[in-house]
Formats: C-alpha cells, structure tokens, sequence
C-alpha cells in the first residue's frame, strides 16, 4: 500500500518521497566560481537529477534575486557552495547567496561546501561561521577543487535521498500525533499548578529508538543529567528525578509537576512549571513563558542530536499549551513593575483554552535550534492571543 500523505506534494516534495529526479538548486557567488558551479553542475546531472542555476533563468518580469528565491522553494534540494567572497547586499542586507540559504533552510534540505586554501573577506567568513555552527542541518565540510567538489555533491546529494526513503513527511498526521501528546483537560482534578506542555512530533513517521534502547539505563541517565545540570536543563537541580519506561516510551519525572517523555518515533513531551509571580494571584509573566519555550527547544535539539545522529528525522511538529489556567492573569515583566497588582491583564478566563500550532505547522529539524527565536516569539504570541479571546 502506499503511503498516505498530508494532501497532494509539489514535484520537489514528491520526487524526494519516491527518490526519483528531484530539483537541486545550486547555490554560490557566480563571478570568479565558473569552474567550481560547472563541477557542482556535471555532479547533480550525473545522478539524474534535475539543475536549477540563475545562469539558466533567462529574461524573467522578476528581480534577478526573486527568480533565484522561487527556485529555492521549487527545489527538493540546496547545493550552498561558499568562497572567498560574499557578493553585493539585496535590500535585506544580506548577500543573494545569504538569502537563498536562509530561504531554504527553514523547508528543505541544504548541503554546503567550503572552498579551502582562500582568503576570505569578513562578511563571507561570518557567512561560513553561521553555515559551519549549524548543528541541525547537512554541513558536508571543505573542498579543494572542482573535482573535489563534484564528488562530494555526489556523495551528499545520495545520502540525503537516502535518508528519505523511511517515507514521507505527512504533516497532518505529525500534527494528530503531537496534539495527542497532549494531557487531556484537567479540569475537576487534582491541579499540577500552572504549567507549559509543550509535544514535538517527528517526522518522517519511523521507529527511531528500538525497545532495547528505549530500555537502556545508561541513555535515561544522560538524559537526566543533561535535564538537571549544564546549559541545556530543564529540570530543578536541588530534586531528585525518577526514571521509568511507560506505555513502551521512556518518561522521566522531577516530582508530579514536571516530566519528559521520549518514545520510539523520537516524538518528544515536556511538562515544565510556570513560576508564579508574587503579586498575580498565581498568574505568569509573558518571559517566563519564553525562557521555559526556550530551553523546551534547546534541550529537544540536543535529545534529537543525542538518539538520531544520522538525521533520519528531518522535520518536527510542534504544539504547545498552558495548563490549569482558567484563571490565568497574563502581564508582561514591565506591565508588572508598572502596576504591581494593577496593571494590565490578558485572559483571565472562563476555562482552559486549547492548545496551540504554528502555521504551517511542520518546521524543518533544525529551526529547533537556528529559528528558535521566532518559533519562541510565536508560541507567545499564539499562547497570549488565545488566553485573551478566552476572558472575551
């Protein structure tokens, strides 16, 4: 049977699922990388798949820039090749390359190269910085000549169809998946307090972790040392934790109030207390929403790292709600300090409000790590919108 996906796929989408030709966009400076954009050319066409170079756009109604973005997002995948120089600005501030790199990361996969033995300018040189130290994504190393270069193109771009053959990234079942991590209404029962669950669905749908690893104590205690302790925790380092395997994925909690749970498909579901402020009868400030939002990510990227090393998960689904909060009082850290009990307040509401998505919902693995500023600023935005439509 075949597999079902989350409504019809563009071309790029569906030649990645099945593993036929697919686009592969090639991205770099043009001027003084003629040889290296031929070999990046001959390697793409020598595995049948299909090149998209600004070289082969023709006349276009559109900027130079905007033909060269669609093609990003018509492409399956991004062949970034950085020299010595980073190129003129766009209105953006960035180079064209810059651009095409920040488009396509946050949808498809990249595979960058480094040309070695030159002498970079310093804004190509943070560029490399930026593309070397992100951990998420397919940095493949340094070339040395265009022949080099073309048999590594060869290798990654292989590799990559690869590891899409587990099957396709189905965003509606991902997001069914992560909305059913969530706790059901606790509404009549015993109150955990104020917390923010937050579940991440991982794609493409797979068994990630086998039952033995699931099982395996010294995996629960990295966990939980990386969850207490270090830059990464999420967890209060003054109490103890307890580590259990429950309904086949491993859970472990600090206390009633706080837990992470990992299963088999590397699905993820946090549960993380919410301080109180003083002054707001039990109610929470908008930052601490975003700093618990934030470790939330850090930690699920390292757990990631740390149990799928070979990136089989190459996309994430992530929702997130306030727990008992049918009286939740919303202030900003300066609302607070302005009024100390009397400024102003979002949603102190009739009951618990759902929980919350992205739209669309289905992120890149690596926007965990490089766009978890804007993913943090949108589940506040999201969490606040609907914790105010509730009190109306």
């Amino acid at each position: 049977m075949a597999p079902e996906t989350d409504g019809p796929a563009t071309g790029a989408e569906a030649s990645v699922r099945t593993g036929a030709a697919v686009k592969v966009f090639i991205s770099s400076l043009i001027a003084g990388l003629e040889p290296i954009r031929a070999a990046a050319r001959a390697a793409v066409v020598g595995l049948g798949h299909e090149v998209v170079m600004a070289e082969d756009f023709g006349a276009r109604p559109t900027s130079p820039q905007v033909a060269c973005l669609e093609g990003v997002r018509q492409a399956g995948i991004v062949v970034l090749i950085l020299g010595k120089d980073y190129g003129a600005r766009q209105p953006s501030g960035l180079s064209a390359t810059h651009e095409e790199y920040r488009e396509a990361r946050q949808s498809r996969p990249v595979v960058a190269f480094v040309q070695e033995g030159v002498d970079r300018d310093a804004d190509e040189a943070a560029f490399v910085r930026e593309v070397q130290e992100w951990v998420g994504g397919l940095f493949r190393g340094g070339f040395t000549s265009p022949e080099d270069l073309q048999a590594k193109i060869g290798r990654a771009i292989h590799e990559v169809m690869l590891s899409r053959a587990a099957g396709p990234v189905d965003e509606g079942n991902l997001l069914e998946r992560a909305l059913g991590m969530l706790p059901e209404d606790r509404r009549g029962s015993v109150s955990m307090g104020r917390h923010l669950t937050v579940a991440i669905a991982s794609g493409p749908t797979q068994a990630v972790l086998r039952p033995s690893r699931i099982e395996d104590r010294t995996l629960a205690e990295e966990l939980s040392q990386a969850a207490m302790f270090g830059p990464l925790r999420i967890f209060d380092r003054r109490k103890g934790v307890a580590e259990a395997v429950e309904d086949g994925a491993l859970v472990i909690r600090q206390e009633r109030e706080t837990s992470f749970t990992l299963t088999p498909q590397a699905d993820l579901l946090f549960a993380l207390p919410i301080p109180r402020g003083d002054d707001m009868m039990g109610g929470v400030i908008e930052e601490d929403v975003a700093d618990l939002l934030g470790q939330t990510f850090r930690y699920a990227a390292s757990v990631l790292d740390r149990v799928d090393p070979t990136q089989r998960v190459t996309h994430v689904v992530p929702v997130a709600a306030i727990g008992d909060a049918q009286m939740l009082a919303w202030r900003t850290r300066a609302e607070t300090d302005r009024g100390r009990g009397g400024g102003m307040s979002y949603g102190i509401g009739r009951g618990e409000p759902g929980p919350v998505r992205l739209t669309p919902a289905l992120r890149t693995r690596s926007a965990l790590v490089h766009d978890a500023a804007d993913l943090i600023e949108d589940f506040v935005t999201l969490l606040r919108r609907a914790y105010r439509s509730n009190a109306n």
